[in-house]
């Protein structure tokens, strides 16, 4: 979905529209599946990135911009812990118990027309 608000800064207010945004890229270079007795499953997923391409517009009371934005986030780290009980018909279900994601850097390249 789009990302619409307003930022306060200074003399006055700025807002903004970030629209069609599209993850073009996604590499996860080591990641792992283990099984965790009487628990469930751990996820873990090292070192991954991700590329997302998206248009942008701002306002504010002295000028207006717009354009479009890549954003390479790396070195992702994920770790998830799902629970994979018997539901009451004997099935078994999977939800997540825990997840911590860290991320290493981020960079931003904007175009636009100023």
């Amino acid at each position: 979905p789009d990302l619409t608000g307003y930022e306060k800064f200074g003399l006055g207010n700025v807002k903004y529209n970030i629209s069609r945004i599209r993850v073009t890229a996604v590499e996860f270079p080591s990641a792992s599946i283990s099984l965790i007795p009487r628990t469930g499953i751990k996820l873990v997923i090292g070192n991954a990135s991700l590329t997302v391409d998206m248009s942008w517009n701002i306002r504010t009371w002295m000028f207006k911009d717009s354009g479009r934005s890549i954003v390479y986030i790396s070195k992702v780290f994920v770790t998830a812990i799902f629970s994979t009980p018997l539901d009451n018909t004997g099935h078994t279900s999977i939800s997540l118990t825990s997840c911590r994601t860290t991320s290493g850097d981020i960079d931003i390249k904007l175009n636009g027309k100023s």
